[in-house]
């Protein structure tokens, strides 16, 4: 008989797990959190100190009978993850289940393997109530905050839009990023470049020298290319250090995510996923976590592997210690729970991700990359300027044999490093063309989902468990979208002097092109505008990394949970009831653009009902004319001219069987008017620019649709008012003017006049 039940929080660990104790275990799944704050009302009693009301989820309702009646006859085990969240659930199940916190066995352990689940049996603790205490902390803070902050919204913003703590301060770094952008204006400068080979050399070796003064305008580069026409260029020093390149520490969650952003394409939140899963199948050891370290086991492990592969040579021994301020548990790092497997069975996303996994985990623990750095300095003669060359050679390839780190920065190098030639002061260098380039400074780029995370972990905002689903927060409150940019082409200048010949080239490239970067919408900046304006300390970085501190403290133990909510409570109810008697300012939510230059009435950009738009104002009395911003626009920066060319519609196609065709946008979208009659267009298609050709297809694909629908699925003779119908969301009974549904399972085909009179009389009752 199993005397001794085992509970996890999910069914793929449960499985994992249970094959590594005897029959004398059953080891069954929560499926995660059993218990939460009421939904009913607030779901605190603030009165009471705070008190959380809990409640049982309606879907966790057969979970929780199950266990309840297998822990009145066993020892029960609680084994839920080992982080602040984990010890919460051990905590509900010890409430829910009727047990003795004080007494009841709890097991953690970093990794899912014989060993470590077989360790962790042996040296039982009980439920940590300082982590519990965090946890609840952090939950009930942040449903004071959402459910205070959000009316407040309703009322003075827009209806239906709702706040958080962390999701806020994300959106403010967006917000800040792209006001940023839009604020920064683009300068052009000239960079020179020299190819140059040793004059004493018979191969005529190349190689590239950068001058290190730019200028602004074409004039002073073409200038500056004319006074190198018959000049000397002579080596002034060359230097050579020897360097070394030191590998990156194990994945913690942070880094793993914006690695796994970087090198995989992967977001956040599918890389949590995907990490659970191995996690769960005892592949990778616990992937919350903000720690660096390394068990001693794995480092020998390490060690054995690195030395099978490579050699004794390629193996150090190093343990990184943890550097984030107020890191949670005393985890390891995210590494393979079994060093020696290199590969495994999976998705392709399990099996990319463990490769990286492994990659970075090995390649921790072996030697440093040994180069030769050389930097070459050139004077010209009768000029102050210098070329200046850099090389870089790998001497010694160590752990970039295995693994190299990826970084946010999506530009390419312009200039190659590789070997330079030796030379010493005093040697001269021969040019053989001098190149002025045109460039263009770059405004800041916009966070992706990589880049987000490691600002938010450099401020202090956030924890390993919350990064994931803040960015899905703001996404799916449609604060924030993750968007693709097309590049835009540019004109450029290029002057190159061969000889004493300068010959001037005017060329093109494509540049702004992004993928997967996260803008703000016009409702997420105008949301951010007014929490800044009425909630600035909440949103406050510092503010919100503090609040990160204090829950670090009573996960220490070292104040007491009730006392952090009560501090933070009365200032900012205070806030809340400011802001409520605060009288809003509409005009800040109109933003003027200036003057149609065919009526000379005002051109606005604002939020409507129906989203962001455009308006030019009518006469006094009348309406104006309304046009929506397209996908990408913002109230903040669109111009005069980009609003006035969203007034093209409606525009006129011609004519399609003696009728006009009509592209408009309404209410659901872009549309083709067709007579009377509206066919909605594509995702795909933009109303401004889809053809005729375009528009009849769609036209005649709408109509034969229509056809489709009329045309009953069945009818009978000796009823001729009844019939069965093909609709927008299935079959259904059209019978004397109404519309009756079939009941699941019916068959539209197959019905007889007595069923359909049945189904007519049943649904009349």
């Amino acid at each position: 008989m199993q005397e001794n039940l085992v509970i996890v929080e999910s069914p793929a660990k449960a499985k994992t797990i249970e094959k590594f104790l005897g029959k004398d275990f059953i080891v069954k799944s929560s499926f995660g959190h059993i218990r939460d704050l009421a939904k009913k009302d607030l779901g605190i009693n603030i009165t009471e100190g705070f008190k959380p009301v809990y409640e049982i989820p309606g879907d966790k309702k057969k979970v929780v009978d199950e266990l309840t009646k297998l822990a009145k006859s066993k020892t029960v085990w609680l084994a839920s993850d080992e982080d602040r969240e984990g010890e919460a659930i051990a905590w509900h199940l010890t409430e829910v289940l009727g047990l003795p916190v004080d007494r009841t066995k709890r097991i953690v352990f970093h990794e899912i393997t014989k060993r470590a689940i077989l360790e962790a049996i042996e040296k039982p603790r009980t439920v940590n109530m300082d982590l519990v205490n965090a946890q609840q902390a952090r939950r009930i803070l942040d449903r004071l905050v959402g459910f205070e902050l959000s009316p407040v919204l309703w009322k003075k913003v827009r209806p239906s839009l709702s706040a958080g703590r962390v999701q806020s301060v994300a959106v403010r770094l967006i917000v800040e990023r792209e006001r940023e952008i839009i604020a920064f204006r683009s300068a052009a400068y000239f960079r020179v470049v020299a190819q140059f080979h040793a004059a004493g050399d018979p191969e005529k070796t190349l190689f590239k020298a950068e001058l290190g003064s730019r200028f602004e305008t074409a004039a002073q580069a073409e200038e500056f290319l004319k006074s190198c026409i018959g000049a000397t260029f002579t080596v002034a020093k060359s230097e050579e250090k020897p360097a070394q390149r030191y590998p990156a520490p194990p994945f913690t969650t942070s880094t793993l995510q914006q690695e796994a952003g970087r090198k995989l394409g992967m977001s956040v939140s599918q890389t949590m996923s995907v990490a659970q899963h191995l996690y769960e199948q005892g592949l990778i050891t616990y992937m919350r976590t903000d720690s660096v370290n390394l068990s001693q086991q794995a480092l020998a492990q390490c060690k054995e592997e690195i030395t099978k592969l490579y050699g004794e040579k390629y193996s150090r021994w190093f343990n990184y210690k943890t550097k984030t301020k107020g890191a949670q548990e005393a985890h390891e790092a995210i590494r393979p729970s079994y060093i020696e497997r290199q590969s495994i069975e999976g998705t392709p996303a399990e099996k990319k991700l463990y490769d990286l996994i492994w990659k970075r985990t090995v390649a921790s623990q072996m030697v440093c990359a040994e180069l030769d750095r050389t930097t070459i300095t050139i004077d010209m003669s009768g000029s102050s300027n210098q070329f200046v060359a850099q090389g870089e050679v790998v001497r010694f390839d160590g752990f970039l044999r295995l693994y190299s780190e990826s970084t946010d920065d999506d530009q390419a190098a312009e200039s190659g490093e590789g070997l330079l030639p030796k030379l010493a002061a005093g040697d001269r260098v021969l040019p053989t063309q001098i190149t002025a380039t045109e460039r263009f400074t770059s405004a800041p780029a916009r966070y992706n989902e990589a880049s987000l995370v490691k600002r938010l972990e450099e401020l202090g905002i956030g924890r390993p468990s919350t990064y994931a689903p803040t960015i899905t927060t703001i996404i799916n409150r449609g604060y924030v979208v993750k968007q693709n940019k097309d590049g835009q082409k540019r004109n450029y200048v290029q002057f190159t002097l061969t000889g004493d010949r300068i010959a001037e080239k005017n060329l093109s490239e494509n540049y702004g092109k992004e993928k997967n970067r996260l803008s703000p919408t016009d409702i997420g900046m105008v949301v951010n505008d007014y929490l800044e304006e009425q909630f600035g300390p909440i949103i406050d970085y510092n503010f919100t990394a503090s609040v990160e501190k204090e829950f670090d403290r009573i996960a220490e133990g070292d104040i007491t949970w009730e006392k952090m909510i009560d501090g933070f409570y009365g200032p900012f109810h205070q806030m809340v009831d400011s802001a409520i008697a605060t009288q809003n300012p509409k005009t800040r939510e109109v933003r003027i653009l200036g003057n149609d230059p065919k009526t000379g009435h005002v051109v606005k950009a604002r939020i409507g009902r129906y989203g962001p738009m455009v308006e030019i104002e009518g006469n006094e009395g009348e309406k104006g004319r309304f046009a929506s911003l397209k996908k990408g626009q913002l109230i903040e920066s669109i111009t005069l001219e980009e609003a006035l060319e969203l007034f093209a519609l409606p525009r006129g196609l011609g004519q399609l069987d003696g009728e006009e065709l009509t592209v408009g946008i309404g209410k659901y979208g872009p549309y083709i008017r067709y007579g009377k009659s509206f066919a909605s267009l594509a995702k795909t298609d933009d109303p401004y620019t889809v053809t005729y050709d375009r528009a009849v297809e769609v036209v005649r694909a709408h109509q034969a649709a229509a056809v489709a629908a009329n045309t009953p699925l069945k009818s009978f003779p000796e009823d001729p008012d009844m019939l069965v119908k093909n609709g927008r969301y299935g079959a259904y009974i059209a019978y004397k003017g109404k519309n009756y549904r079939l009941p699941k399972g019916a068959k539209p085909e197959e019905l007889t006049l007595d069923e359909c009179l049945k189904i007519v009389a049943g649904s009349k009752k």
